[in-house]
């Protein structure tokens, strides 16, 4: 009768132990078995993320051009389109690094903060993206992070000065399908358009812009052939006048 165990044969100086044939296979079969229920993305669990409208930035006194040179993930994900594993999985239909770009530049677009081209910027912006998608949550609802840092770059000082913005968003967790896959997409969308916002809408921006661009904003805006209108008395009162 055959023996089932772990066999030693002495070999030389050695001892060599001889695996039954059982336990090899019950091995490779579980590898395959986890291989064989990895989430692969198909059209219908694939979900396009984006800003349901731009994110109004904030007004500075000199308005600057902005320009985005880079989005490198820094993240340390080995699938990030992968959002979500259970359920035969929730993927994106686009890298986190262009999803981050395009909601960007919509948004500095949309208040005319955008340079038209690489050459055109006073202010260049390289993003680091640390997060995108969902984080820990409670085991009852999606918790949604967006996390990036921005290296604020003055083009022709070359000083620069990093910024930090994140973003997060709760939703509720679901048993359907269609209904898991709307909320993971409400959530991150969420999170980015929280992210996007603290971005450029938070004081880190701003006192990062005034830094450098100092020179800028300390030298004079009329010349000498500008002419001061003041208005007349009534307005006098108020302290009010007019360049032009």
């Amino acid at each position: 009768m055959a023996q089932w165990g772990v066999a030693e044969a002495k070999v030389g100086s050695h001892r060599a132990v001889f695996v039954p044939a059982g336990i090899v296979l019950a091995c490779a079969l579980s590898s395959l078995s986890v291989r064989a229920d990895e989430p692969k993305p198909t059209p219908e669990n694939t979900i396009h993320v984006q800003l349901a409208a731009p994110v109004p930035p904030q007004k500075f006194a000199k308005a600057p051009k902005f320009f985005i040179s880079e989005v490198i993930d820094r993240s340390g994900n080995p699938q990030p389109m992968l959002v979500l594993r259970d359920r035969g999985g929730v993927f994106l239909d686009r890298q986190p690094t262009e999803i981050a770009r395009e909601a960007i530049e919509q948004s500095l677009k949309s208040a005319g903060l955008l340079a038209a081209d690489a050459a055109s910027p006073d202010l260049v912006l390289q993003i680091y993206l640390f997060h995108f998608g969902l984080a820990q949550g409670s085991g009852l609802d999606f918790f949604g992070k967006v996390e990036f840092s921005v290296m604020v770059k003055n083009v022709k000082t070359e000083e620069s000065q990093q910024i930090e913005a994140k973003g997060t968003s709760i939703a509720n967790a679901a048993i359907r399908k269609k209904n898991i896959q709307k909320n993971v997409q409400a959530n991150i969308e969420g999170a980015l358009e929280d992210a996007v916002r603290n971005l450029l809408r938070g004081t880190q921006l701003r006192e990062a812009v005034a830094a450098l661009l100092k020179d800028r904003a300390n030298a004079p805006t009329a010349s000498s052939g500008d002419m001061a209108v003041v208005i007349g008395d009534e307005e006098r009162g108020r302290g009010s006048s007019q360049d032009w």
